[in-house]
């Protein structure tokens, strides 16, 4: 489903460049869900938006459900993220204007598809993350957790090859957390849809099948939950 290729990435500042991925390698199967684990510094924000086509990389190819997305133009990736990608944010990023239900649809609006359709998807996923009483509520109406599920449910609604989702639970309390996380791994299980959880938090990414770690822009053997990551020294790629 995702494959990254000797991927490096530098950031010139003048005549310097400054390094912050150095050679990474990895894949991830369809249906799986895996975390990206790194501290502050790591390279693993990098990492999420290069794998979105968010940027460039200096070096390396991404490839997505087949198609290397680095080779793409803007307007190509564009297009391309509206129908392969879906996105959770740690903020959540609803418009506080429209409704749950109209924050759900609001992705398939711009694939204009049929409002009756839209309305019949989004009430679906809402009974999906649990919460179909709230589709004619406001954001501002709804708890952290419940607008992350409402995030959840609007990066499902395009059937997206991959949902990269980026610090998830970072704003939410403990048990709210695992409540977040237990969505998603049932969506996962259910949907069969593959999901990229960038996180900071080993607690988080114990609940994946699959955790690849960076540290300091290098990949770290990957590991499965619990396992202590052993740095690959020299070049790096997927072990």
């Amino acid at each position: 489903m995702l494959r990254v290729e000797q991927l490096s990435h530098s950031f010139k500042n003048g005549n310097e460049s400054t390094v912050v991925l150095q050679e990474i390698s990895f894949h991830v199967n369809k249906g799986e869900m895996i975390a990206l684990l790194g501290s502050s510094g790591s390279g693993k924000s990098t990492l999420l938006n290069l794998m979105a086509g968010l940027m460039k990389p200096t070096e390396g190819n991404i490839y997505i459900a087949g198609h290397n997305i680095v080779s793409m133009n803007e307007n190509q990736l564009a297009e391309f993220r509206r129908k392969h990608i879906g996105f959770i944010f740690q903020a959540y990023e609803l418009i506080a204007n429209l409704t749950v239900r109209e924050n759900v649809e609001l992705p398939l609006v711009f694939q204009s598809i049929n409002p009756a359709l839209r309305k019949h998807k989004a009430l679906a996923l809402l009974e999906q993350v649990g919460i179909p009483d709230k589709a004619e509520l406001y954001p501002s109406q709804l708890s952290g957790g419940q607008q992350q599920r409402v995030s959840i449910a609007r990066s499902l609604i395009t059937e997206p090859s991959v949902i990269f989702a980026d610090e998830p639970t970072g704003n939410l309390d403990t048990k709210t957390e695992e409540e977040i996380i237990m969505i998603l791994k049932r969506l996962n299980q259910t949907m069969d849809t593959t999901f990229i959880i960038v996180t900071h938090e080993r607690e988080v990414a114990d609940h994946t099948q699959k955790i690849i770690t960076l540290r300091d822009g290098y990949l770290v053997t990957d590991q499965g939950p619990a396992a202590e990551p052993i740095l690959i020294g020299g070049i790096h790629s997927e072990s």
